[in-house]
């Protein structure tokens, strides 16, 4: 199952985003939101209740290394573990850098 993305401007049309997810069914831990800035990701993943990647979805040795990539070197290794292609994650990146931000819908991760 391919994963559900929307992009959206706002941290208002995020929590919209994230209830019409979970009325298609979707479990909360299996929904992920995600901004350019750590911190916005931060709050948002706080006040919508859902997962942000980490270590469980991008293994350890991805994890570590994120230590060491740029931030959208990063951003695009995060969208590939949750079932994005490598061409959908450079596409969302370019998304998250004109400020928007990503709720992906990823049972699978």
């Amino acid at each position: 199952m391919r994963p559900a993305v929307q992009v959206v401007d706002t941290g208002i049309a995020a929590l919209n985003a994230v209830r019409e997810l979970s009325q298609q069914g979707y479990k909360q831990e299996d929904i992920y939101v995600l901004a350019h800035d750590e911190e916005r990701t931060d709050t948002l993943s706080e006040s919508t209740n859902t997962n942000k990647i980490g270590v469980s979805e991008e293994g350890v040795f991805n994890a570590m290394a994120n230590l060491f990539r740029s931030r959208g070197d990063e951003l695009r290794s995060k969208l590939e573990s949750v079932g994005l292609t490598g061409r959908e994650a450079e596409r969302y990146e370019q998304e998250l850098d004109r400020g928007r931000v990503i709720i992906i819908a990823s049972p699978q991760a």
